[in-house]
């Protein structure tokens, strides 16, 4: 019996052996065939978005080092993901490309969005929730972005879309005009009746010649007014327009009230050119652009000028509009998580978005990358010396609480109506409540259309 125990133990040591290789040939197997599809799911490409020059209007040469910095940052960061765009889309060729792309189902996986199209992407369901995608992600919190920014990509409550770069609109002050009438420079939390009280001062025929030829403001409107009152015109979801309470009335009444310093007369665009007005609102980008070397020469080389916040009724505040231009996920992105991580790499990396200073003219969406020093030089370095940078936490100030302009698909018909009946108001000086209560109905009307 001792003869056939070496016998036994050989084949089972056999099978033994037999077995470990087979279990190594299926542990190989496996492995090639984790690593071949894993490669696969790496080696994607985001179709990607975006037009060329500035979203502000104003001159930009810098737009796509911008992009292209960011998309070489991204890529390193994540092998195997390409990011591909289309160059040379001008702006206002954006909208009717994105809605060809739109029809054709090619949608980008990830485009910028202009405020125009914004809620209509909403509405025809183009456009990835977000707010799933942000609260899964453990590295991003939206508290690090300016708050009135976010806002702007909202729809219905829910994220339809992310800001990359921010804008506020300011006061534009012709500080020579000022110091000629012995007028100080407005202080931050001044009101309508101080502005009222510079304009009506500074409002005269200079010449002789029976017709005024300087004056308070250019291009502030009825908007700027009721955005600083305390008024609500808009709900949040754009379903309902208001025309007709106390502070609406109050806000026209004061805005009748500055334009009729006029005495009738047009102010235009070449009396402010000229250093004949003392005050008219434009955007930061238009701030950082006409404040430095080329553009200056060309424009508001005759007078020294300077930005404040805008003046505030009783119930008001010194409030700015903001806009922001938004970068959205299409709905039917094949690549939903790193489609995600590249809206997030766009938007919330702090190297990216100081490029924001380095490469454009608006502000970075970031809070602190936007009211650092950092960022405060980089606007300095463009600057001449002597020229006051607009202070960091006035512009994080104005942009955190600024106001926002309601992104509903009839909001530019309902302005363009109202922009109407406002001038026929003021020139024709009907009486404000009767003539609002009338127009509340044809708004209504309108609305239900």
């Amino acid at each position: 019996m001792e003869l056939f125990k070496p016998r036994g133990g050989r084949m089972k040591n056999n099978e033994k052996r037999i077995n470990a290789v087979m279990r190594f040939v299926l542990l190989v197997f496996l492995w090639g065939s984790g690593i071949s599809v894993s490669c696969q799911a790496k080696d994607i490409t985001i179709e990607f978005g975006m037009f060329t020059g500035s979203n502000w209007d104003v001159a930009s040469a810098s737009s796509l080092v911008m992009m292209d910095e960011a998309i070489a940052s991204f890529e390193k960061s994540h092998p195997g993901v390409r990011i591909h765009y289309n160059s040379g889309i001008l702006k206002e060729d954006y909208s009717e490309w994105c809605a060809r792309k739109l029809l054709e189902g090619k949608l980008p996986d990830v485009f910028m969005i202009l405020d125009t199209d914004f809620s209509k992407y909403c509405s025809l369901g183009a456009l990835k929730k977000l707010d799933d995608l942000m609260a899964a992600d453990r590295e991003f919190d939206s508290d690090a972005y300016f708050m009135t920014a976010v806002n702007i990509g909202k729809n219905n409550e829910n994220q339809f879309a992310l800001p990359y770069e921010v804008v506020p609109t300011l006061l534009f002050v012709n500080k020579s005009l000022l110091a000629k009438e012995n007028i100080d420079m407005p202080q931050l939390d001044w009101t309508w009746q101080d502005m009222y009280e510079i304009c009506k001062k500074v409002t005269k025929d200079t010449d002789g010649d029976g017709l005024l030829d300087q004056f308070g403001t250019y291009n502030y409107n009825w908007l700027n007014v009721v955005n600083t009152s305390g008024a609500q015109v808009f709900s949040n979801d754009g379903k309902q327009v208001s025309f007709t309470n106390q502070a609406v009335y109050d806000s026209l009444r004061y805005y009748r009230q500055i334009q009729e310093l006029n005495q009738g007369q047009k102010v235009t665009q070449e009396d402010f050119n000229n250093g004949k007005v003392a005050f008219m609102p434009l955007t930061f980008a238009e701030y950082r652009t006409y404040k430095t070397y080329p553009y200056k020469i060309k424009k508001y080389t005759t007078f020294q000028w300077d930005c404040t916040t805008f003046p505030r009724g009783t119930d008001g505040e010194n409030r700015s509009e903001v806009d922001a231009l938004l970068i959205g996920i299409s709905e039917k992105t094949r690549h939903e998580q790193v489609a995600w991580e590249f809206l997030k790499h766009l938007t919330y990396d702090t190297d990216v978005q100081m490029n924001i200073f380095r490469y454009s003219q608006g502000v970075s969406v970031l809070q602190a990358v936007a009211m650092s020093e950092d960022a405060a030089a980089i606007i300095q370095e463009d600057m001449d010396e002597g020229e006051r940078v607009i202070d960091s936490n006035l512009l994080g100030a104005v942009i955190q609480q600024g106001t926002i302009a309601p992104k509903f698909q009839k909001y530019e018909q309902v302005i363009n109506l109202a922009n109407n009946e406002i001038t026929k108001l003021v020139e024709e000086n009907k009486d404000i409540e009767s003539t609002m209560k009338i127009f509340q109905r044809t708004i209504n009307s309108f609305m239900k259309q």
